[in-house]
């Protein structure tokens, strides 16, 4: 601090104010800097890079991570030191939105025969089943998983998972339902107009024979 303000106050203010001796001050600058200092200011360098690298997204057990695998012996603790004497705080990445619901298609669209009755109270199990597809991030990319709920219980009685997102994956998960509750004729099955939940006629005569 008093180093870097030199040309503009004082020395003997500056110590005063700091409460540091004249003495002690000249005495650090004529004392060579110690082998930790050194070290340091290397590896300040090497984790500046790897910061970099990562587009400022690192924390410190990454950038650990990075200088040990380029042979560079430090620990978690002192890197976090390093970063934030500098200042330097991983930002998130910003996660990549997936998109599960195609609507814009010229597929035809099934008349909205629930018409937003969610309420559950006085449904009774089978007579309305509700679907969507949602996505899971794994480190080999995303899994899809299409569910049934009967409206009734709230129970999931049916689902699908696959690396793909299409309409048998959802036809797999009204079969799982359909062979676990054998339900009666007139079964209505709500969805959102995603072209995957599109059931065309022969689906639809299959889920409600």
């Amino acid at each position: 601090m008093i180093a870097r303000h030199e040309d503009e106050f004082p020395v003997r203010l500056m110590c005063r104010v700091l409460q540091v001796s004249v003495s002690g001050y000249y005495a650090y600058h004529r004392r060579p800097e110690s082998w930790r200092t050194v070290i340091d200011d290397v590896l300040m360098a090497h984790v500046r890079i790897a910061f970099a690298e990562s587009g400022e997204t690192y924390g410190a057990p990454r950038v650990h991570y990075e200088l040990r695998a380029a042979g560079l012996p430090t620990s978690t603790k002192r890197i976090a030191r390093l970063m934030r004497e500098a200042g330097l705080a991983a930002r998130p990445k910003a996660r990549r939105r997936v998109v599960t619901t195609d609507s814009t298609h010229a597929d035809p669209l099934a008349p909205n025969q629930l018409a937003r009755q969610f309420d559950i109270h006085g449904v009774a199990l089978n007579p309305v089943w509700v679907g969507d597809i949602t996505y899971i991030p794994t480190r080999e990319g995303f899994l899809y998983l299409s569910t049934v709920l009967d409206l009734g219980s709230r129970r999931c009685i049916g689902w699908a998972m696959r690396d793909t997102m299409e309409v048998n994956l959802v036809l797999s998960a009204l079969r799982m339902a359909r062979e676990a509750r054998q339900p009666a004729p007139g079964v209505i099955f709500h969805s959102d107009r995603g072209s995957q939940l599109r059931l065309n006629r022969s689906s639809q005569q299959w889920l409600l024979a």
